[in-house]
């Protein structure tokens, strides 16, 4: 059975850090490139960052661009999101998502609130 299950979240004020996780089950995390996409109430789901199945290539929107960190742990069947400089417009439920060759799997994300 695929799972992906992020943790991570919560709430922080402007300005702060939290770093997000997503582990892998069910299938060949090391075969996936791995993103992170997020969607704010009454908005649609927007990609974030992405990073290749072997970890040596990463991408990111303008959005967050220099405050946001892609990584992953393909012993620990894990990829992470870095998040610095948190702003109140990164408010969201974020999701990881899993793709190879068509096969495509979700998580069922975790809250992030910015606020002070």
């Amino acid at each position: 059975q695929v799972q992906l299950v992020e943790s991570g979240g919560g709430l922080v004020q402007p300005g702060g850090s939290l770093t997000l996780s997503c582990a892998a089950s069910g299938f060949t995390f090391s075969d996936y490139g791995m993103h992170w996409y997020r969607q704010a109430p009454g908005k649609e789901r927007e990609w974030v960052a992405r990073i290749s199945s072997t970890g040596d290539d990463t991408s990111y929107a303008d959005s967050v661009k220099g405050r946001f960190t892609i990584s992953r742990d393909n012993a620990k069947n894990t990829v992470y999101l870095q998040m610095n400089s948190l702003k109140p417009e990164d408010t969201a439920m974020y999701y990881c998502f899993a793709y190879n060759s068509g096969r495509l799997y979700w998580g069922q994300g975790t809250q992030v609130t910015v606020s002070s």
